[in-house]
């Protein structure tokens, strides 16, 4: 064999790796209505979110009982008041201080457990 021919010969070598492997073919479309729950239910993991959904709205109770019973009246003796009611002028400010600390609360809760998540790799 010639120089030249074993340069060609390893030039289609190099072709043949390089050359990109077709995809798999594509799964056939369910057939049923069951299947097709089925895929779509896991495709787009309904579960999970439902689950986070419930969670969600239990936490944000949780938290705002918290700020209510807890932090606002510990914040209402600091500032020597009797109760909880903010004033603020003649604008009552409590119900809108109660839902902006259980924002802020719950905006911190999930952002730790975001990163919890991504430290595990829970994703």
């Amino acid at each position: 064999m010639s120089q030249d021919e074993e340069i060609l010969a390893e030039l289609r070598r190099i072709r043949e790796l390089l050359t990109p492997t077709p995809p798999p073919p594509a799964r056939p479309p369910p057939k049923g209505i069951s299947q097709e729950f089925k895929l779509f239910f896991s495709e787009y993991k309904v579960l999970g979110l439902a689950v986070a959904f419930i969670l969600g709205v239990y936490l944000g109770a949780l938290v705002q009982a918290m700020v209510k019973d807890l932090i606002l009246p510990i914040v209402a003796l600091a500032l020597g008041q009797n109760n909880v009611a903010f004033k603020v002028g003649p604008f009552d400010v409590g119900d809108f201080a109660t839902a902006l600390i259980t924002f802020f609360i719950v905006v911190l809760i999930i952002f730790a457990i975001v990163k919890l998540g991504k430290r595990y790799k829970l994703d």
